[in-house]
């Protein structure tokens, strides 16, 4: 299983115009009964002011040599978001002639994270915090992090991955409360992130490995969402100090934007926050990666 630019592009596409109705955009029905749910291509076309011959040969990918005015109209039709505008850029232009597509080639360098933000991590002592890569690999984290999530310095390296933890662990499965709606957040930050390197080998494996063992990422990959989280809020059941409810905070780094800190917050005075504080008593025991 790869991310293949046009495969991609056309699915993309497709299930975009399938969340519209063409009775809340102004739009009056060609009748028939529709075979698939959403806008049919003229239709979409007819709102994108292009001709419908143009549309589906950007649909089928059978050119990836589309001007921006026509993404950007059919952008505005399909009522994509700044994330999905983005995506649909990167599928749909050509990659500059003589430049390699996007990709980690066999034999790099793996991700490295620079020292400072290494000691960034170490001193948010009181913060759950870790550093995610390419791919959903978790790069570095602190005490804190590894005492919520898992005791990420006793895996292999190949298994600190967020996709695999999640679809593949029961451990994490069980550790969220809302299990479901994290996997659906993961599934759809690594189709954007493999939408951003459609040539990275690494992502094609993960993808083959993740299809094969779990039938929960298939249902969550089928519904080709996209998201970069920012932000937003998890409940954990944990073992040693039960229940919290945890907010998040998603910074990209700006030297590396494949990389980004992930940081847990807490509403001070809550029951979580005494749960957090006996975790964080629990985490000394626990080596620093």
């Amino acid at each position: 299983m790869s991310l293949d630019r046009r495969a991609e592009l056309g699915e993309f596409l497709r299930s975009r115009r399938a969340r519209l109705r063409p009775e809340e955009l102004g739009l009056a029905d060609y009748g028939g009964r529709r075979r698939v749910p959403g806008l049919r291509r003229e239709e979409l076309a007819r709102l994108a002011g292009v001709s419908v011959d143009h549309y589906v040969r950007l649909e089928q990918g059978r050119t990836l040599h589309f001007s921006e005015a026509v993404l950007d109209a059919v952008a505005r039709a399909l009522r994509l978001d700044a994330v999905e505008r983005e995506h649909l850029y990167r599928l749909a232009r050509p990659w500059p002639q003589g430049r390699p597509e996007p990709g980690r080639p066999e034999g790099e360098e793996p991700q490295r994270v620079r020292p400072g933000l290494r000691r960034l991590l170490d001193s948010a002592a009181d913060v759950p915090a870790y550093v995610v890569g390419r791919n959903t690999d978790v790069l570095a984290w602190n005490r804190l992090a590894a005492a919520l999530i898992t005791d990420f310095g006793a895996l292999p390296p190949r298994q600190r991955n967020l996709a695999r933890l999640v679809f593949l662990d029961e451990g994490t499965r069980s550790l969220y409360a809302d299990w479901w709606d994290k996997a659906r957040d993961v599934a759809a930050y690594l189709r954007l992130d493999a939408g951003r390197h459609p040539g990275d080998p690494q992502t094609a494996r993960l993808l083959e490995e993740l299809d094969a063992a779990s039938p929960e990422f298939r249902a969550a990959w089928a519904e080709h969402r996209l998201k970069d989280k920012t932000h937003g809020r998890y409940r954990y059941r944990h073992p040693v100090v039960g229940e919290l409810d945890l907010g998040f905070e998603t910074l990209r780094l700006p030297d590396d934007p494949d990389q980004a800190l992930v940081a847990h917050t807490v509403e001070e005075g809550s029951p979580s926050e005494t749960a957090l504080r006996l975790l964080s008593t629990w985490a000394e025991s626990l080596p620093v990666n």
